[in-house]
This record gives C-alpha cells, sequence and structure tokens, in this order.
C-alpha cells in the first residue's frame, strides 16, 4: 500500500519540424504519442497488479492461522514484515529512478514480487510467510513512487500541455484500488476451495509476468545523465514553509494509515472468526470495501483542496470508528461493513490531504524526500497499531481491543481537529 511520489516534469518527446533531418526522418509525432499512450497503459497494468498482489494474503490468513495455528499476534506480525520491506524500499530506492531510470527500477521490484509469489507457493510456514511478506514489501516501496512518476510523464509525452488530473487518478485508482481488488480477487479464488493458499498466487505470478512485458514495452521517460550522481539512502526532509502544517499532515498519514493496516491484517480474522462468517469472499470484500471507498473518494476528490479534503475525512473517519467498533461490539456484520465503508472513504481523504499539503509546501527539488518522510510515518500507522491490536487480542476479546484501539484514534483525530482550527492549516491550494 502507498502513495504516490510527485514526479519530475515529464521530459517531451515529440520532434519539431526544424528538428527533422531529411530525408531520413524520425518518428512522427502522432506515432511517438501512439507508443507513449500504449506505455501509459500497460505501465497502469504492471501497477495495478503488484498494488493488488501485495493484499492477496489478507484474505487467507484465517486459513494459515488454521493451518499452522498462528495467533492473531502473529499476523500482525507477518503483516508488519511488508510495511518494514516498503519503508526500508522507500529510504533505499525511492528516489533512484529519477537518474537512474523508470524502467530499470520498475523490472526489479516486479522481479522481487515474482520472487514473494514463489515463496508463497514454496509453503505456509511463519519463517516463509516473513520472509515472503517482506520481500513483496521491498518491490512494493521501490515501485509505487517509479510508476507514479512514470505514468505523469507517459501523460505528459502522449498529451503534452494536458494539465488534466488523469495520471493522478489512474495512479490513485491503481494504488488503493489495486489493494482493495487484491483482496477481493484473492478472496474469490479462495472460495472455490481449488488450492485456496496456492491458487490465487499462482494466477497474479502470470499477471506479474504479464507486467514485465509491458514495463519492456513502455518507453523509458527518463534521459540518463552522463555522470551518475553518487548514491546516498533518501533522507525524509522537512517540507520547509510551516513546520505545524507538515506535523499536522503526519499525524495524518498515520491516522488513515492505522485503518488501513487493521483491515489487511486482522479484520477478516475478526469476520471468521467472532462473527462465524468463514466465507473467503467475503473476507476478500471486507477489506476491498474500505480500499475501494478510500481509492472512489481520492478519484473524485482531486480538485479538492486538502483543507477542505483534511475537515471532511476527519469527521468521516471519527464517524465511520463509532460505526465500526458498535458493529464489532454488536457482532453485527452489516453494521462493521458500513463502519468500514466510512471510515475507509475518511481515511482516503486525509491521506489524500496529508500528500497535497506536503507536496504544497516543499520546494519542487526536495519532494521527493519531504514525501519520504510522509510514508515513512505513514507506514509506522499501517503496522504499529495492527501489532498493538494484536496484542490487546492476546487478553482481551478482540472487539473489545478494537474498541480501545478505536478509542485511542478518536482521540487523535480530535487531537488532529483541534491543531487545524488553532492554526487554520494546512494553509496551501
Amino acid at each position: 500500500m502507498s502513495t504516490p511520489t510527485l514526479p519530475r516534469s515529464a521530459r517531451a518527446t515529440a520532434t519539431t519540424a526544424a528538428d527533422r533531418p531529411a530525408p531520413a526522418a524520425p518518428p512522427a509525432p502522432s506515432a511517438s504519442a501512439a507508443r507513449h499512450r500504449a506505455g501509459f497503459r500497460l505501465v497502469a497494468a504492471a501497477f495495478l497488479a503488484t498494488m493488488a498482489f501485495s493484499t492477496v494474503p489478507a484474505p487467507l490468513y484465517p486459513l494459515y492461522q488454521a493451518a499452522d495455528g498462528f495467533s492473531t499476534f502473529t499476523v500482525t506480525v507477518v503483516f508488519a514484515a511488508y510495511a518494514v520491506g516498503v519503508a526500508l524500499a522507500l529510504v533505499l530506492a525511492g528516489h533512484v529512478s529519477d537518474w537512474l531510470g523508470r524502467r530499470r527500477v520498475l523490472l526489479p521490484a516486479l522481479a522481487l514480487e515474482l520472487a514473494a509469489a514463489a515463496l508463497f507457493l514454496s509453503g505456509t510456514g511463519l519463517a516463509t510467510l516473513l520472509v515472503a511478506r517482506f520481500v513483496s514489501g521491498l518491490g512494493v516501496g521501490m515501485l509505487t513512487a517509479t510508476a507514479t512518476a512514470h505514468l505523469a510523464e507517459l501523460h505528459a509525452a502522449h498529451r503534452p500541455g494536458d494539465a488534466g488530473h488523469r495520471p493522478q487518478v489512474v495512479a490513485v485508482v491503481a494504488n488503493i484500488g489495486g489493494l482493495g481488488a487484491g483482496a477481493l480477487a484473492a478472496g474469490a479464488l479462495a472460495q472455490t476451495g481449488v488450492a485456496p493458499l496456492r491458487l490465487s498466487y499462482a494466477v497474479f505470478a502470470g499477471l506479474l509476468l504479464l507486467g514485465v512485458v509491458g514495463v519492456l514495452i513502455a518507453p523509458e521517460t527518463v534521459r540518463r545523465p552522463a555522470a551518475r550522481p553518487a548514491y546516498r539512502p533518501q533522507r525524509p526532509r522537512r517540507a520547509g514553509g510551516d513546520p505545524a502544517a507538515q506535523r499536522l499532515a503526519y499525524a495524518a498519514a498515520f491516522a488513515a494509515f492505522a485503518v488501513f493496516g487493521v483491515f489487511t491484517s486482522v479484520a477478516p480474522g475478526f469476520v471468521g472468526g467472532t462473527l462465524h462468517h468463514t466465507s473467503r469472499l467475503l473476507a476478500g470484500l471486507v477489506v476491498f470495501v474500505v480500499f475501494g471507498a478510500a481509492a472512489a473518494v481520492q478519484a473524485a476528490t482531486t480538485r479538492v483542496r486538502p483543507a477542505t479534503r483534511l475537515r471532511a475525512g476527519l469527521v468521516a473517519q471519527a464517524a465511520g470508528l463509532v460505526v465500526l467498533t458498535a458493529g464489532m461490539l454488536a457482532a453485527r456484520l452489516d453494521v462493521f461493513l458500513v463502519g468500514g465503508l466510512v471510515t475507509g472513504a475518511g481515511a482516503g481523504l486525509l491521506f489524500a490531504a496529508a500528500s497535497g499539503t506536503v507536496a504544497a509546501l516543499a520546494a519542487p527539488h526536495q519532494r521527493g524526500e519531504a514525501l519520504a518522510g510522509l510514508f515513512l510515518v505513514a507506514y509506522l500507522g499501517l503496522s504499529v497499531p495492527a501489532m498493538g491490536l494484536g496484542l490487546l487480542a492476546r487478553v482481551l476479546p478482540q472487539a473489545t481491543a478494537m474498541a480501545l484501539l478505536a478509542g485511542a484514534l478518536l482521540v487523535l483525530l480530535a487531537a488532529l481537529a483541534a491543531s487545524a482550527h488553532r492554526a487554520g492549516t494546512p494553509r496551501h491550494p
């Protein structure tokens, strides 16, 4: 899961009439535009397949628990391994495609996802799951920012002068929407009863191989410098301008990803255990509802100011958490799903506000590093609350543990609302 890094300006690829030598002319601009248009679609498909693959285990965790006796806490540890992999890749490789080239990073990222698929297919033991999730996280961390940048540059190349939001919307659908789609697809495949802990990974391995082919076909959009810059890990950088606004954005990202982490790691187990609904399709649907709502509101509000998104996200996530907790305590699946839908929409708005604020605060040449800090905090939110919920569930009923976590998140949301009111932030368009 993630979140997009703003790309560098795309380099124009069309050749002007004055540049054309005679008699051998380069490909017509229309042919170049067609190649970049096709590349845009192929990279988007590879992006979608990768993000979907990353949530394939979510509806299958109860099956792993039944097969190997895992506790809820162990499931959250397995999930945290994924978050650690993403964060590590963001620091080590989140920026290198700016000078190494987009395809030179996308292809190794897809190779890591294929390696993770092979690990998942090799066994169901705890050590195998931990390594597979970590490797999958590394690939996702390498791919998300790079694919988002590549999409924007491919779009600019085949639609020069178009300042529309299409690349942003497509990136959101592929990223957040892919997370939901992967869980739903895995749940549906597991529901067939055909090798439920193998079939989904085999299917997605095939999709990832197609993604490799697509990236190989797509044009490169980065011109490699004659002298390669000295490598260093990407440091989180303060965006500058308004420190209070940046702190608020970081806290909003933490709160948003806390919801995503809980639903991806333990919600399917709650539905199958406490609520006694053992359908794997339903488990996948639970995850899909949250991510689908988040993707839908982000795509629908691309022209809305971060300040407005923040206010709406705070209200929606707070209301959703109340409904969600009520559904868990009352063991009502319908109320639980409605709470997940509203909470997911709020989380999507909060993260959109956070990323928009940090991007607006940072200078163009510092945006990648500023957003790296945002994503690192977000992935702490993805893993730490989920692990806390797993620990609480060892001594308390899961519904009670979730109520305590929801209470803590409501306090955080109230503090965010108070901070935003006092500072009047974020104030950036």
